[in-house]
């Protein structure tokens, strides 16, 4: 090829990356199962990682090669990339990027640079034209997605209090829903929606009520526990349009370990919530860790999916929290189906009338230590799980993790009061029958503790990481491995896949690099 004729290819194709990003996501698509797309931090609305793409399938999955590699800003990447008309938009703290799906050729790059180390970025999400993407100085910042440009940018927390954000926003219609994250300091936490024209709020819901408002019960009365926060709201939520219902994992409450002085349940915090998307109302809550001691966030991904349970037709809910019990409930309603421990734990003595588990107070940390198992890194944490309807089998990674809990700080009423340390921990996969709440298979993946999420598809595969850095696809059915391959570090997001061109990509971020892989082309 001569380099007129070269270059006239190249400036095809780059016209046609910048066209595809001028078109912006067609709201339709949010409502359907991904497939040439993947526009939002789960796929879709229901959070079930579940692609109905089958070109990659069990009988081929051994083909699997590289297709391209893109390196980033040395960090490891925690986010879950978008893709959309042909273009990618990957976040790493501070940083936003796009990238031609068919190469991984960077478009545009975008810097909101922050002082100090940050935790991690999990992504960003798409209104029309436009992407919104909260930072570590707890911004909102809206991009043009053609070119990175800053349309606009609003505070949603002061940092100076403690408040950060790393969380993908979630968009609903004309509602961009935000959350924000705050480590064990002396802030509340909130959900918020705002304008995705103007960044003007919408609503904002607080995680603990106001002095007289339903839940306010749940704390003591007349001291001012209730205002010293917690239930931060750092995992994206998900959405049932057919009901109108917004569904949200909640925080832990302040002072972290210790309860003494927060007596009750201490609501909504490590709660499961579902809002009206356009006013914030509460419509129901469901508590999977009452009067928390053990800095078990229920941030875990609330999964929707619909099936007849009991001979009955039920809009469902399920959640692997990080507290060690996997919970299934009615989302319309918030009603209670079934409480089960999906990995071994201690710290309750049983299960009461709503679903919920009773702690038992000899498991509260104390001054010379308390082992307890799960600790507080979680038997389950922000690694996305999985849901197929294939299989109606629910998948999540699975720690079993003990740790001795200490108080350290007795009637301190904010901020850590206490300390865990972590004795032993391996991890597993595990395979999760939600009628009855039993492992119908467990796949081992190494001492340590799992980071990895989850993809399923309509293949008959699953994708996944172990602990030796290995990228797994097994059989959902039974958990075997069916191909392996090796990413030289750790995959600190989850797998996601999406059609272009008539050619399906599965993209599996580890360390600062994204791996895309396909079939060989004919």
């Amino acid at each position: 090829m001569n380099r007129i004729a070269l270059a006239a290819l190249l400036l095809a194709a780059a016209s046609a990356s910048c066209f595809a990003a001028e078109e912006g996501l067609d709201p339709a698509a949010l409502l359907k199962p991904a497939t040439d797309t993947w526009p939002t931090f789960n796929g879709d609305y229901s959070g079930r990682r579940y692609s109905t793409l089958s070109q990659i399938n069990q009988t081929n999955v051994k083909q699997l090669s590289l297709a391209w590699v893109m390196q980033v800003k040395s960090v490891p990447l925690k986010s879950m990339p978008l893709e959309v008309n042909g273009i990618l938009y990957l976040t790493a703290p501070d940083n936003v990027w796009a990238a031609d799906a068919r190469d991984g050729r960077t478009i545009w790059h975008y810097n909101h640079e922050t002082p100090g180390g940050h935790i991690g970025h999990r992504g960003v999400g798409m209104y029309k034209d436009t992407l919104y993407f909260e930072t570590a100085d707890c911004h909102l910042v809206a991009l043009a997605a053609k070119d990175g440009k800053v349309l606009w940018e609003i505070e949603l927390a002061d940092p100076k209090l403690g408040y950060f954000a790393t969380m993908a926003p979630l968009i609903i219609r004309n509602h961009v829903i935000v959350g924000v994250s705050g480590d064990a300091t002396d802030i509340p936490g909130f959900l918020e929606s705002v304008d995705p024209e103007t960044g003007k709020m919408q609503w904002r819901w607080d995680t603990e009520p106001k002095p007289g408002e339903p839940g306010s019960e749940t704390w003591p009365q007349g001291t001012d526990a209730i205002t010293h926060g917690g239930g931060m709201t750092w995992i994206t939520g998900t959405y049932d349009p057919e009901l109108n219902q917004l569904y949200w994992g909640i925080g832990n409450p302040n002072p972290v370990l210790n309860g003494d002085i927060r007596k009750g349940d201490n609501l909504y915090t490590c709660s499961i919530v579902s809002l009206n998307p356009d006013t914030g109302k509460l419509n129901w809550h469901f508590q999977p860790s009452p009067h928390d001691t053990h800095d078990w966030d229920a941030v875990q991904t609330p999964v929707l999916f619909d099936d007849v349970y009991h001979g009955v037709h039920r809009k469902l809910l399920a959640q692997a929290s990080r507290n060690g019990y996997f919970f299934v409930l009615d989302r319309s309603t918030g009603e209670h189906i079934l409480t089960a421990p999906f990995i071994h734990t201690n710290w309750a003595k049983g299960i009461d009338s709503r679903g919920e588990p009773i702690p038992n107070p000899a498991k509260e940390p104390k001054p010379d230590g308390v082992l307890v198992s799960p600790g507080s890194d979680g038997a389950t944490n922000w690694m996305a799980p999985s849901f197929s309807p294939d299989t109606g089998l629910f998948y999540a990674t699975a720690r079993r993790l003990w740790s001795i809990f200490y108080m350290t700080a007795e009637g301190k009423p904010e901020g850590w009061a206490g300390r865990d340390r972590n004795l032993w921990a391996d991890s597993t996969l595990v395979a999760i029958d939600y009628k009855t709440g039993g492992i119908r298979w467990k796949h081992e993946i190494g001492k340590g503790e799992g980071i990895a999420g989850m993809l399923t598809t309509a293949g008959k595969l699953l994708f996944t990481a172990d602990n030796s850095d290995n990228l797994l696809a097994l059989d959902p059915e039974t958990g075997k491995t069916l191909w392996h391959v090796n990413l030289g570090a750790r995959m600190e997001s989850a797998p996601m896949t999406y059609e272009l061109d008539g050619r399906q990509y599965l993209l599996t971020p580890a360390g600062n690099v994204i791996f895309a892989w396909a079939l060989p082309k004919e």
